[in-house]
């Protein structure tokens, strides 16, 4: 990271104050992630009581220099040339040449073939993927097969080279790389012809929330949920029905309908304003959408951890990316039947699609964002087309992709709030745009979010204690509609109608009346309907009783 140089300093003291105690072990101080930079590179390798250094060889390709340029006589070297943060095979030539390199420098001994970093961000082992297309799995390497990658390298070194596994590695890469499956000319020409407009939409957002109100005809305080409802036991288990073939398409479909029903029955009851369908059919907001764009696979077992006990099953980006055909329409469009409600056409946004992904490691990730982002703008112009005149666009990983080093985190913005407006940059000014964000700080890229230029922004609050206010009352000026979260959804606790009234009442001392949202900070889904209705109930009549106070304070 950025290190200031008290910082660097405090590394070299607490060594030299632990050289004693680690005296007679081996110690390895390993780093990952990014390239070192040559004052943490200088301060690392001139630690004391230290054996060897570890670095991460495929996300530090500036490191290589450094060591190149000089490394510490004597010390052992970890060469992570095996990428611990992806799941595609390693280029062994490639890789054996770097170390045949690195051999030279540091000497035959003290050069040790590593991963990158732990493989905690990998899947566990293609073996148990039976159903995965062949040619696609010979392109691949889950945990167990980087294993065989360093032991294969570690060999080669050693001037045991097993031939046929190299020529097979030869082979696989071959033909990824001219694999029809994998390049689109159309996708490409089409993400190429974005580099001349910064896709703005032509109407300043004040205009457009003015356009916007005449339509929608909303109260002040408008409420609204993130997206999802709960997802009940018998949701599951009829989608996991249909997907096993045990159920019909025509019994899947009622079943789904049901449910909109009720959800939408559920918020008209409550008096909320702008509606959600609840995404009874969704598994997971980005599995849903890849399952529908071409250029993505799916692996049965490929799970690896996201938080404490919770694991994911990332999609694998393995080709260019496009959309065959409208992948949330029907269900938008039905649930928009139901009400005359504005009822939220919700997607999740391209680049929260590509952070929870495995992305393809043959192009840049902005390139692969683009292409998603194209595809999500199709998306966006058939839901208006249907009659949805309000779209949920969701960028809840927009932070996660941040890099660690201040010098390159102004490009990553950049080309990912770009990718974001493309992806409805055509609308009518009477379409408004929704964007939603959760569970991260986003005091410090505050201007980008504003960048994105949405209409609206519901954003995670009271999670985090209302550390997103506090950007507000520093001065930065605001101008569009923002819900920041009166409640928080992960946990079952039911706030009061005063507590969440309470809430609103500070937002309104930071914010303008005209553009305040109220609104959870994130989707229902991983809560119970006894928890999910007392908490709705709660925030409308918080809304309203604060609408009232507004009016007669008029």
């Amino acid at each position: 990271m950025d290190l200031e140089s008290h910082k660097l300093e405090a590394f070299t003291e607490a060594y030299s104050e632990l050289e004693s105690t680690v005296s007679g072990l081996n110690v390895l101080i390993e780093t990952y992630f990014a390239d070192i930079p040559a004052k943490q590179y200088k301060t690392l390798t001139s630690l004391k009581g230290v054996t060897a250094l570890g670095f991460d060889l495929v996300r530090g390709t500036k490191t290589l220099d450094l060591i190149k340029g000089e490394f510490p006589k004597g010390k052992y070297l970890f060469a992570g040339v095996v990428d611990g943060r992806n799941i595609w095979a390693n280029d062994l030539a490639a890789s054996l040449s770097t170390l045949v390199a690195l051999e030279g420098i540091v000497g035959k001994d003290k050069l040790v073939v590593s991963t990158s970093c732990s493989l905690l961000h990998t899947a566990v082992d293609l073996v148990n993927e039976t159903k995965l297309d062949k040619e696609i799995k010979s392109w691949l390497a889950f945990a167990a097969q980087k294993v065989v990658e360093v032991n294969a390298l570690a060999k080669a070194l050693a001037g045991e080279k097993d031939e046929e596994f190299f020529s097979a590695n030869v082979a696989a890469h071959t033909s990824r790389k001219s694999s029809p499956r994998v390049n689109n000319e159309a996708v490409q020409k089409a993400a190429a012809a974005l580099k001349g407009s910064d896709h703005r939409r032509v109407t300043n957002v004040s205009a457009r929330l003015d356009a916007q109100q005449k339509k929608l005809n909303l109260p002040i305080l408008p409420t609204t949920t993130i997206g999802s409802f709960p997802q009940t036991m018998e949701l599951r288990k009829v989608r996991r029905e249909y997907k096993a073939k045990k159920v019909s398409e025509v019994d899947y479909v009622e079943a789904i309908k049901k449910e909109i029903s009720k959800v939408v029955k559920l918020q008209e009851e409550f008096d909320i304003d702008v509606l959600v369908h609840g995404e009874p059919e969704r598994n997971d907001m980005v599995e849903y959408f890849g399952e529908q764009l071409s250029g993505f696979v799916f692996s049965a077992n490929g799970w690896v951890q996201s938080y404490g006990s919770r694991c994911v099953k990332p999609p694998i980006i393995y080709g260019d990316v496009s959309r065959p055909k409208s992948m949330t329409v029907f269900w938008s469009a039905l649930a928009q039947s139901m009400t005359s409600r504005p009822m939220k056409g919700m997607l999740t946004g391209p680049v929260t699609i590509l952070n929870w992904s495995f992305v393809r490691n043959d192009q840049p990730r902005f390139e692969t964002c683009y292409q998603i982002a194209l595809a999500i703008k199709d998306e966006v112009e058939d839901l208006e087309k249907n009659g949805i005149t309000v779209i949920q666009i969701d960028e809840a990983a927009l932070r996660e992709g941040l890099p660690l080093r201040k010098s390159e985190q102004a490009f990553y913005l950049d080309w990912a709030v770009h990718s974001f407006r493309i992806t409805n940059c055509g609308v009518q000014d009477t379409t408004q745009i929704h964007t939603h964000m959760c569970y991260s700080n986003f005091n410090d890229i505050i201007h980008s979010i504003i960048d994105m230029d949405a209409d609206v922004i519901t954003i995670e609050n009271s999670r985090s204690d209302e550390k997103l206010l506090s950007v507000f009352r520093e001065g930065v000026k605001y101008g569009a509609g923002i819900g920041p979260g009166v409640y928080d959804i992960h946990s079952p606790r039911i706030p009061s109608t005063e507590e969440i009234a309470d809430r609103i009442n500070k937002m309104l001392a930071v914010l303008e009346t005209n553009i305040l949202w109220v609104n959870p900070d994130c989707g229902l889904k991983t809560r119970k309907y006894s928890e999910v209705k007392p908490a709705l109930k709660n925030m409308v009549d918080a809304a309203k009783l604060l609408r009232t106070q507004l009016a007669s304070a008029k």
